[in-house]
């Protein structure tokens, strides 16, 4: 029976860990954290309970709805399912109806009253366009560049707020041509891709405690502890002295760097020249209170930093509770925590109606969030060394930084491992 390592608990170690055992591997789990789930897990204390952030997902993450089911989770009841829907706070921009994807997409756009039939019109054109070249663009194009001659009303109330959903990465920075695969997945891969689908618990039961469990039963060893050395021992590897057949490196960019740097020292530079970009959540209490939808978007400027609001009572959590999103936070991690909270807070009071003045919870911060998903940006392969793979979200590919793409570098990660030679599989 083939011994693989998987180093990382996050959703792409948990993805990988799964599947090798499934293929028939003896795994061994490793996560420098208390608990698994890396950057989409819920925290282990206070009250109430909160995620490390608000994460979404859409109807096209076809790979990791099938993992959550096949670990027993149950996304049809964990997740609110909801059609594409940009709903600000004073009006409705773009809301996509059911059907056949292109279809949808165009009764959405013309249906969209937020915008003059002369905006309407110049977007369906550019998309159409878009189409045409296969969703392809120059490399070097930014986001904004790729979208200079869109009328004003459809950027400011889709493409921007979608991009830094997305990329977590602002317009002016972003990669046209990550922008545009996830265009063209989410909107134009079959019905309901565009869906968006909310946590209605949290993140912790969706995937990591389902995952863990699932793990556990079938005899995986899951070791809550910070690996402190990889390194080739004739045919194995070993990690910190205990030898393996087989290798992925599941944890995050910078911890792969450091455990890669004398086995694969140009993989270890590519992964370790990557830059980041953070995200805050400003979480409020507002007895009584309710958003005009359980998921809202808002203006972003100077000095208004969240771009989503999020009613947790509506997905049926804490009612009463609301966590309000920045993404492509830099700039308000330098101003600080508190300021920013004391920002997004204002911003809300002016932008929503509440029956009880609204306060703040707590503020979080991630400012390892996503990597800077930039043009022409250099990103490492999955291959590292011979037995050893690398899974994560940060990894070549046409992607930005998601949990899709985490969950499918962990699954194509232990495929690889598992068809090396010597590999003995129950496949």
């Amino acid at each position: 029976m083939t011994r693989l390592a998987v180093i990382g608990g996050g959703w792409a170690g948990l993805a990988a860990a799964v599947e090798a055992v499934s293929l028939g591997a003896a795994v061994t789990l490793f996560e420098m954290a208390p608990m698994l789930g890396g950057r989409a897990r819920s925290l282990d204390n206070g009250e109430p309970a909160l995620d490390n952030g608000q994460h979404i997902l859409i109807g096209a993450y076809t790979d990791t709805l099938a993992l959550m089911r096949r670990v027993g989770a149950d996304p049809d009841a964990d997740l609110l399912r909801l059609p594409l829907r940009l709903r600000y706070p004073d009006r409705e921009t773009l809301k996509l109806p059911p059907g056949p994807p292109t279809l949808a997409f165009l009764r959405g756009v013309l249906g969209c009253a937020a915008w003059s039939w002369q905006d309407r019109l110049r977007f369906l054109v550019a998309s159409s366009a878009w189409t045409l070249r296969g969703f392809r663009c120059d490399p070097a194009l930014t986001v904004a560049e790729l979208c200079a001659g869109l009328p004003r009303a459809v950027r400011d109330d889709l493409i921007d707020p979608l991009c830094v959903a997305a990329l977590n990465t602002p317009a002016g920075q972003a990669s046209a041509q990550v922008f545009l695969r996830v265009l063209k997945d989410a909107l134009f891969s079959g019905p309901g891709s565009a869906d968006l689908l909310l946590p209605r618990r949290g993140l912790s039961t969706l995937l990591p405690g389902p995952a863990g469990t699932w793990l556990r039963e079938r005899g995986v060893d899951i070791r809550t502890r910070r690996v402190q050395r990889l390194a080739a021992e004739g045919r194995s590897w070993t990690i910190d002295d205990e030898a393996f057949d087989a290798v992925v490196v599941a944890c995050s960019s910078v911890e792969a760097a450091r455990l890669t740097r004398d086995l694969a020292p140009h993989w270890s530079a590519t992964a370790g020249a990557l830059e980041f970009q953070p995200i805050v959540t400003v979480y409020l209490q507002s007895e009584g209170s309710v958003l005009p939808a359980p998921m809202v978007a808002m203006r972003e400027s100077a000095s208004n930093p969240a771009q989503f609001a999020f009613d947790l009572g509506q997905l049926g959590s804490h009612p009463g509770l609301f966590s309000l999103v920045v993404s492509g936070a830099a700039p308000w991690i330098e101003r600080g925590l508190e300021a920013t909270g004391e920002a997004a807070l204002a911003q809300a009071r002016r932008d929503f109606r509440w029956v009880t003045p609204p306060r703040i919870v707590r503020v979080l911060s991630e400012k390892r969030a996503t990597f800077a998903c930039t043009p022409g940006l250099i990103r490492p392969g999955a291959s590292i060394a011979p037995g050893v793979w690398a899974a994560g979200d940060y990894l070549a590919g046409p992607y930005p930084a998601t949990l899709e793409g985490a969950v499918r570098s962990g699954l194509a990660a232990a495929r690889s491992a598992m068809r090396q030679p010597g590999a003995e599989t129950s496949a």
